[in-house]
């Protein structure tokens, strides 16, 4: 299913073909007539041209001797459509269907005297329960990173935590066992129970009567008195790596134009993204109860050119100053996203939470 991410739109004028090399890809939607005519009876037609899939592929042996010749066979490969006829005051508008492909070359052609205006969509076609373009091929040159492994709190970076593994505290346990298991076993005669008091005491342990006493004792405050201090000493320990953990300091949240929150999970590398860049990014798009609306998480980048227009608004100001690496968390309002428009899976007037990673700067 795909999903409408900004709008595009175009203006065609008679006699002057437009050429079309969109950086994603575009859903044409509709085409209309401008308010000021030219002709006011005449018919104007809109045609489109595009390369036609697979006819420019050769075989390997055959490249070399038709390279003089390339020229001719790519105007041979190119095909010819008519998307609508509009007549001022009997079709002045026409609802149409087209998807021109990302990085794809088109041709847009006026025949007549009016001029017309073209509208539609970017739109990302990933479906959400796949891996987007099920290809990891474009991904070889690209950090393979994947945000549902990240944890959405902002309070606690999972890098930071020092928890001991469950495997470390078994380990140690069964060698304390094997230990006393081997001492043991080095004397298959059962001791009399006078050495062993004196072996205990040697060691400094307390006898089996001197810890029944010790927890029967009580202090003065009522509560059992510890059978050693080592135990006491560990659990203050924790208890202060507890406390250390929790007072460490939060991420801290910038305000920027219109009231777009920013968050800096991750500082990045080499220079700052600006207006006019053409980045590469990772993201997930959350409204406030937490719901997923859209994800790019895996396989080929989402790539826009910043402050372009060609996102919105919120995006294009929340991504300036991000470094290669850098992760960020962008709480952007309603009139920052889709304002009072509602979108596939985003209602009117909600406020949008995105988690994004900059992964390249052309």
């Amino acid at each position: 299913m795909a999903i409408s991410v900004a709008v595009w739109s175009i203006t065609a004028t008679p006699g002057e073909p437009t050429v079309i090399s969109p950086p994603g890809d575009i859903r044409i939607t509709n085409i209309a007539l401008g308010d000021v005519l030219a002709d006011e009876s005449g018919r104007t037609t809109v045609k489109l041209s595009y390369r036609v899939p697979g006819s420019n592929e050769k075989d390997s042996d055959d490249e070399e001797e038709e390279d003089d010749e390339e020229e001719d066979e790519e105007n041979k490969e190119l095909a010819t459509t008519v998307l609508c006829s509009l007549t001022p005051g009997k079709i002045e508008q026409s609802t149409v269907d087209v998807v021109l492909a990302e990085d794809e070359d088109f041709l847009i052609e006026v025949v007549g005297k009016n001029t017309v205006f073209l509208t539609g969509n970017y739109i990302d076609q990933n479906p959400f329960d796949q891996d987007p373009y099920g290809d990891n091929e474009d991904m070889s040159d690209e950090e393979d990173f994947d945000l549902q492994e990240v944890s959405s709190d902002v309070e606690v970076n999972p890098d930071e935590l020092d928890v001991p593994s469950d495997d470390e505290g078994r380990f140690e346990e069964i060698h304390e066992e094997e230990t006393k298991s081997t001492s043991k076993a080095d004397s298959k005669k059962r001791p009399r129970e006078s050495d062993a008091m004196e072996t205990e005491e040697q060691e400094g342990k307390p006898s089996k009567s001197q810890q029944k006493k010790q927890k029967k004792l009580k202090a003065e405050n009522g509560e059992a008195v510890p059978a050693t201090s080592e135990k006491v000493e560990e659990k203050k320990g924790k208890q202060d790596k507890k406390k250390s953990e929790k007072e460490k300091p939060k991420a801290e949240a910038k305000i920027l134009q219109g009231g777009l929150k920013v968050v800096d999970h991750k500082t990045g590398t080499g220079p700052q993204a600006k207006a006019g860049d053409m980045v590469s990014m990772r993201y997930i798009g959350k409204l406030e109860n937490g719901k997923v609306f859209d994800q790019n998480t895996k396989g080929k980048p989402f790539k826009f050119r910043l402050g372009k227009g060609e996102v919105i608004k919120g995006w294009d100001i929340g991504i300036v100053g991000m470094q290669v690496g850098g992760e960020r968390l962008l709480t952007i309002p309603a009139p920052l996203a889709y304002g009072k428009k509602s979108q596939s899976g985003i209602p009117a007037n909600s406020t949008l939470i995105f988690e994004v990673k900059l992964l390249g700067i052309n």
